[in-house]
């Protein structure tokens, strides 16, 4: 693996959105999607459950221009996307968190399509460190992981959901999700029929009945 201080910059701490200071709190964080930023997915806040502080980050790169936004890591195409960008970036978030959260503190990931793939990636790089995630629209990035089998053993609840008519993420891509994702992690979710690659209400509904759920396991 590369070194991430040359390949990806670090988070920057003045444009995260925040619902309020964790405090105590268990901590959410929000990874967007590709060519998005941090007020992106933060409109989501009024649907998730009150208990958590929620952090909405803003990726570290500008996608080649005229492409809006921020993105995770660079695409050249989505059949050929490089995966020590996505490690790099999850180790980005790690470096960003230990400052703002440090352990021991309760933190789960939700992310959309490229930060839905971040968030999983960080999840095997630091398996201690997250209590569960949620992965819209997003994948599991292909290739061993030196912490893989202690993620398997702690087999932390992922919450997966992607549409039947999602034509961003390549199919080879979901196709080693559905395999990869039972063999590491506690797996619940659903394929929404006619979804796009974007989120609807049906899906926020089943992503609050999942937060609940963890947020009485925590609490138990």
């Amino acid at each position: 693996m590369s070194d991430p201080s040359t390949e990806t910059p670090h988070l920057e701490p003045d444009v995260v959105l925040w619902s309020t200071k964790p405090a105590g709190r268990p901590l959410l964080v929000l990874l967007h999607g590709y060519g998005a930023d941090e007020n992106d997915l933060f409109g989501l806040v009024p649907y998730l459950p009150d208990a958590f502080a929620v952090a909405a980050v803003r990726a570290p790169l500008s996608p080649p221009w005229p492409s809006p936004g921020y993105s995770w890591y660079p695409i050249e195409g989505l059949e050929t996307r490089d995966a020590t960008r996505t490690t790099d970036a999850a180790s980005r978030l790690l470096h960003w968190l230990d400052a703002v959260a440090p352990a021991p503190a309760v933190v789960g990931l939700l992310g959309f399509s490229q930060g839905a793939a971040v968030a999983l990636q960080a999840m095997r790089l630091a398996p201690e460190r997250f209590a569960f995630a949620v992965n819209l629209s997003g994948y599991a990035t292909p290739g061993e992981m030196p912490r893989d089998a202690e993620l398997a053993e702690r087999r932390p609840p992922v919450f997966w959901g992607r549409g039947t008519s999602d034509d961003v993420i390549p199919e080879h891509l979901v196709a080693h999700s559905i395999d990869w994702l039972p063999r590491h992690v506690e797996l619940s979710g659903r394929v929404y029929q006619g979804l796009t690659h974007s989120v609807s209400e049906s899906e926020l509904e089943d992503v609050r009945v999942f937060l609940d759920k963890q947020l009485a396991a925590l609490s138990a």
